[in-house]
């Protein structure tokens, strides 16, 4: 794992105010002082570990780099209440914004309503805080990436094909609108959906549906699975039984050391970008920095990864 501290990143300056001596002449009045730190912004993620937070990271530190002017203080979630500290902490900095990528949004909600309140604006990154106390929210949209999803395949199956579906974990709002989406794009009587199975890691992956439903179907034109992981294992399941070849394997996620790598590789078909945010976040704060107001709700766009696009 990297270290919090970036040094593609400027550490956000504490600013402490020095009493000043006596003198019979009055002294002149200290700056405000947020006025130290009027670029300054601070980061509140949820997670430091794998793939999808390595991104974000990446992500949100090249389009730092791109404002050297901007102050950033990174701070990862670590133990429960932790978050609210960071809060806290990047106020008593004087952060003007503050990007949170919310772990418990309904704890964080009345801390993130006091900060609002005494006029630091908030960033909500991939789900908000409960409530609608934020000044912005980015946010990948799953039923974007579902439809999207939809459209490409039957652009590829020109109306019919028997599909398979492997569906995330039944808890999953996220995993539900997906589904709910693919399914709409792909209303020509044509298609005829031929297994559908549930992954719940740890228990059941994409490897043990993919191989039930080959025992059931005989002929399969496409896999969707809800994400890169998931592709991949119905991948490798149906190259172990021999029947590989033929089929469109698609997922969702399309990270470079993820689904865009497998889709170099040939073993997925395609792999549909689900966007991190920490690009538009930065943005979105930076705006606010300039005194402009950015929209209430960003979605950044998902696009198809294939071979020719894939590196």
């Amino acid at each position: 794992m990297r270290p919090v501290a970036s040094v593609r990143l400027a550490l956000l300056a504490l600013v402490a105010l020095t009493p000043l001596g006596c003198s019979r002449q009055p002294a002149a009045p200290p700056s405000p002082p947020k006025a130290a730190n009027e670029q300054a912004i601070g980061i509140s993620l949820a997670s430091g570990e794998g793939a999808w937070p390595t991104q974000l990271r990446d992500d949100i530190e090249a389009a730092v780099a791109k404002h050297p002017e901007v102050r950033v203080q990174i701070m990862v979630v670590s133990r429960a209440g932790g978050q609210e500290e960071h809060l806290s902490e990047f106020h008593m900095g004087h952060a003007r914004v503050i990007i949170v990528e919310p772990k418990d949004p309904q704890a964080l909600s009345d801390t993130v309503a006091k900060l609002m309140d005494e006029g630091t604006s908030i960033i909500a990154l991939g789900t908000p805080p409960a409530g609608d106390k934020y000044t912005c929210l980015v946010t990948a949209d799953a039923t974007q990436i579902g439809a999207a999803a939809g459209k490409w395949l039957a652009e590829r199956l020109k109306g019919k094909g028997n599909l398979v579906e492997l569906r995330g974990p039944a808890d999953s709002q996220w995993a539900e609108d997906l589904h709910k989406a693919w399914r709409a794009a792909l209303r020509e009587p044509g298609y005829h959906f031929v297994f559908e199975g549930r992954v719940e890691p740890p228990k059941v992956d994409g490897g043990k549906l993919m191989s039930e439903a080959l025992g059931r179907v005989q002929k399969i034109d496409a896999v969707f699975a809800y994400d890169d992981a998931a592709a991949l294992a119905a991948y490798q399941a149906a190259k172990a039984a021999g029947r590989e070849k033929g089929i469109v394997f698609m997922g969702v996620g399309g990270l470079p050391n993820e689904g865009a790598k497998y889709v170099s590789e040939g073993l997925l078909s395609v792999s549909f970008l689900h966007p991190t945010g920490g690009t538009e976040a930065i943005d979105a704060a930076v705006k606010l920095l300039h005194g402009e107001k950015p929209l209430k709700k960003i979605v950044p766009p998902t696009r198809p990864i294939v071979k020719e696009t894939s590196h």
